[in-house]
């Protein structure tokens, strides 16, 4: 805090609050501030209505529109220099420009916790280290001694790859409850804590290189020749690689490139589940501490992590969507992974689009970005056909593994068991029978979609929401998805008073208990949300999976992605029909990149893999074209279809959503926006309003207002104009809740 302000007048402050009001506000500052040393970007405490809060300081003003004398001064300076650099001020303006968001709320965004409710922003002190013991190296060695610890296996085999130590946060995403796991390794005098010896890097996380770095193959070389010689401006590649085609390796041989610039690096990946797998490659290979921002960390964590990043000391910085925003001393290079994935959006309050402002950032900043993936955005896809950004390819799978070939299976007429059709079955069975391991994807948890009554059709509806409520057999629960309430299973019909209830559908649980009494001797792994809850659970499933103690695998999307299953010779895709004719245009996309994220499991090692897709619809035109000519051939195909359609990539779309206890209040709300809006949406279109298409959530009524148009500019210029009377209309009308979504990917 800067010492010596009091009360006083003098030039006006203007302030971006965290709050819903599309505004700044005027504050007088402090006495004893010298205003010539008052710069954007610094915190400020401010009275806001009855309560004290952080905002940010915009500009310093000489005039305000309101009478001086009735401007409330502010309370305090929180920093001596800016709390954030120039480049993420830009970044910050422009998001809250093009996404027409409150700006106090973008701010609020961009900062950890802490220092939104104003604590200093200092270096954390100097932590001690964790290290393997010469015990806990034989324990290691004696596969007997940890059988039964799978969690303390997987954390001292962490710790010898790290020979310098590693800090105990920075264990927090190698096993849960990491705390508890090193105290149980401590007292068995098989870890121990050291002091660092280097004060000056608070967190060294990486270890020394041990193992050689593998080969390139030609794909890989001529992809880090062409990124590396762009080092020094702003291009944009997509990099589309196949599965297994060592995409990872690229990423660690550019950031090299850039630590030996002295600059750093900034890598967003879309799951924290995701994380995990990178950090431990990076931390094999790259030098000095790296950062990682994610919400898995507290909020202590989070900040130490980001002032690393923004004092320079942690060259690499790794994290989820909002390290879109971590402040950089030197950036020289931003990678962006699984650049398709949907979790780069945020879909609640600031409704950012993190690969977006990645594309932004780099070009403020003058360096590369790099966006791969094996199944590209389709927006992205038509950016590298139309030259915005330069395509470079990884055709072949690292090793020469031949990508699995992929099977549609036509399930009609055909007798079912629990969903799994007979030639399914025979198929696990000669992948069991050859110690392999099978895995089946059901983006589907819990035991059965609905219960029904068999009497009179009564179903297991939410009482808050327009969703059926899934039954988890094991709980003895029925559970929305949607809205989080649960209740026991009913006994009996609420309608008729029967007894015969039926559970209608399959979900992850119910295949699970199906396949125990067809595989009754083999080792089965369910992985999902509801299997995974507790700390460690995860790690104790997948380290099963990796010792074959469990050859069968059930999960849903959290098996999809980032995994490496080296027995895997089977993939089953037990319905796939969900993703074809959903109500969202983009449905078709997202089954695509599920398809191939989830046969990317298949034959990673030596042995040769195998995809079965269950389907009704074996005659999809899509669904054809991506199983026999591929990812590119399937992405052509569907932007022409988005072409003819006028969808994006080819248009431009804000989505204005309005809910309210009373379903006649939200549309109420957007037929008052239509009307405002008609007289001035020349070069848009006005879909709507309608209801949501699940309406009721919550308990709440939702209902939509599309816009589109075909030039961006045509929105957005809009958009400026509208965004003012909406809120002057929300003024009269406090009942309503409102958003603006801009490009938005979810149409719920």
């Amino acid at each position: 805090m800067v010492d010596g302000c009091a009360a006083g007048s003098g030039p006006i402050l203007r302030i971006a609050v965290p709050s819903p009001l599309y505004k700044t506000f005027d504050y007088l500052p402090p006495l004893g501030c010298d205003p010539t040393l008052l710069q954007p970007g610094m915190r400020v405490r401010v009275p806001f209505g009855r309560q004290n809060r952080v905002g940010f300081l915009i500009e310093v003003g000489g005039e305000s529109e309101i009478n001086p004398a009735a401007l409330r001064q502010a309370l305090a300076i929180l920093d001596y220099d800016p709390i954030l650099p120039v480049d993420v001020l830009a970044l910050i303006q422009w998001a809250q420009r093009y996404y027409h968001h409150p700006l106090g709320e973008v701010f609020a965004t961009a900062l950890p916790v802490l220092l939104r409710q104003g604590e200093p922003a200092l270096l954390p002190t100097l932590s001690p280290l964790w290290r393997i013991t010469s015990a806990g190296q034989s324990a290691l060695t004696d596969t007997a001694t940890l059988r039964r610890a799978p969690t303390q296996r997987l954390l001292l085999d962490h710790l010898a790859s790290c020979s310098g130590g590693a800090e105990s946060e920075d264990l927090r995403p190698v096993v849960r409850n990491s705390a508890a796991t090193l105290r149980a390794l401590r007292d068995k005098g098989w870890v121990e804590a050291v002091t660092p010896v280097d004060p000056a890097h608070p967190v060294v996380s990486s270890a020394l290189v041990s193992l050689p770095p593998p080969v390139l193959n030609p794909a890989q070389a001529e992809v880090i020749t062409t990124v590396s010689a762009a080092l020094d401006r702003f291009q944009v590649f997509l990099l589309e690689g196949v599965t297994g085609s060592g995409k990872t390796e690229v990423y660690l041989r550019l950031i090299e490139a850039v630590l030996a610039r002295g600059r750093q690096a900034l890598v967003l990946t879309p799951e924290i589940g995701l994380t995990p797998q990178l950090l431990a490659r990076f931390r094999e290979r790259l030098p000095g501490p790296l950062a990682v921002l994610h919400s898995g960390l507290n909020d202590r964590e989070r900040l130490n992590a980001w002032l690393l990043a923004r004092a320079g000391t942690a060259k690499v910085v790794l994290g989820t969507r909002s390290a879109v925003f971590a402040p950089l001393r030197a950036p020289g290079i931003l990678i962006v992974d699984e650049e398709h994935d949907a979790s780069f959006k945020q879909q609640q309050g600031f409704r950012y689009h993190a690969r977006d402002l990645a594309v932004i950032r780099g070009h403020q900043l003058g360096i590369p970005v790099v966006l791969g993936s094996a199944t590209p955005a389709l927006e992205s896809v038509q950016n590298a056909h139309s030259d915005r950004y330069q395509l470079l390819r990884l055709p072949d799978r690292v090793g020469g593994g031949a990508e699995p070939p992929i099977l549609i299976l036509d399930v009609r007429r055909q007798p079912m068991t629990e969903g799994l059709s007979q030639p399914l079955l025979e198929r696990m069975r000669s992948h069991l029978a050859r110690d392999e391991q099978v895995l089946l994807f059901l983006n589907r948890r819990g035991f059965a979609p609905v219960l029904f009554c068999h009497e009179c059709g009564w179903m297991s509806q939410c009482p808050h929401c327009d969703a059926r409520m899934t039954l988890h057999l094991r709980q003895r629960r029925l559970v929305c998805h949607h809205c989080g309430d649960s209740r026991p299973v009913d006994r009996t019909c609420p309608i008729c008073g029967s007894v015969d209830l039926r559970a209608v559908g399959h979900g992850t649980e119910r295949l699970e208990t199906a396949l125990h009494q067809e595989f009754s001797s083999v080792g089965i792994a369910r992985i999902d949300r509801d299997s995974t809850r507790r700390r460690g659970s995860l790690e104790t499933l997948l380290a099963d999976i990796h010792h074959g103690d469990r050859r069968l695998l059930i999960g849903t999307q959290i098996l999809a992605k980032g995994h490496h299953f080296p027995k895997v010779t089977l993939v089953g895709i037990v319905d796939v029909d969900q993703g074809l004719y959903g109500v969202d245009f983009r449905s078709s996309e997202r089954m695509a990149q599920l398809i191939l994220q989830v046969a990317g499991r298949a034959g990673r090692a030596e042995k040769p893999g195998i995809v079965v897709i269950q389907t009704h619809h074996p005659d999809h035109p899509l669904l054809r074209i991506l199983v026999s000519e591929g990812y590119p051939a399937f992405a052509t195909a569907a932007l022409a279809e988005r072409r003819a359609a006028l969808f994006p990539p080819f248009a431009h779309q804000a989505l204005l959503r309005a809910e309210a206890v009373d379903p006649e209040r939200a549309m109420g709300f957007l037929h008052t926006a239509r009307r405002l809006a008609e007289p001035m949406a020349e070069g848009l279109e006005l879909l709507g309003p309608a209801p949501a298409p699940m309406e009721r959530r919550a308990g709440r009524y939702r209902a939509h207002l599309l816009l589109q148009a075909a030039r961006r500019q045509d929105l957005h210029r809009f958009l400026n104009r509208w965004i003012a009377q909406l809120w002057a209309q929300q003024v009269t009308d406090r009942t309503v809740r409102w958003s603006l979504d801009v490009d938005p990917i979810e149409l719920y």
